[in-house]
């Protein structure tokens, strides 16, 4: 996957990343962010979106994942994300990366950004399917037709892990 990215800060334990978008609408500050939800199999969610700064009461990088922006630089933001999972996956390889779109049609945008990459992505990574069932979400092989309620990836040579 060699696709035009943009540039970005990343914060020194890799768990965060910044960068701008330029494109129709101007110049649009988005985030890319790992947060532990389960410690214990070391499960980490990866949430993106416009960066709408720091939350005052809670100290915490507010990111809006619910705007929609449209600056027409769609791959070159997923190559963004895709550079980043590559970094974290570097620094934490024994880490599964969950991700799921904010909306049912951005999770099948995801889902179609992987298929159009799988040869390339299932090289490095083990991907699946999440799917609720129950209100419990499980990883099920990942395949090119079916919808999923997010993904989980994990670098393949800690796939045994």
């Amino acid at each position: 996957m060699n696709y035009p990215k943009y540039d970005f800060i990343s914060s020194t334990e890799n768990m965060t990343f910044e960068f701008i978008s330029s494109g129709n609408n101007g110049n649009i500050e988005k985030t890319i962010r790992y947060q532990c939800i389960n410690e214990e199999i070391k499960i980490y969610n990866l949430t993106f979106g416009d960066n709408k700064g720091m939350n005052k009461e809670t100290g915490e990088l507010n990111i809006d994942d619910i705007t929609v922006s449209n600056n027409g630089d769609l791959e070159k933001i997923l190559a963004t994300i895709a550079s980043s999972v590559n970094i974290f996956s570097e620094t934490y390889p024994d880490r599964l990366i969950f991700f799921k779109g904010s909306t049912p049609a951005r999770t099948r945008l995801y889902r179609r950004a992987i298929c159009k990459e799988f040869n390339y992505i299932s090289k490095t990574f083990a991907i699946f399917g999440a799917v609720n069932i129950d209100g419990k979400i499980i990883n099920v092989p990942f395949n090119t037709t079916d919808d999923f309620y997010g993904f989980y990836i994990k670098a393949k040579c800690n796939e045994e892990n």
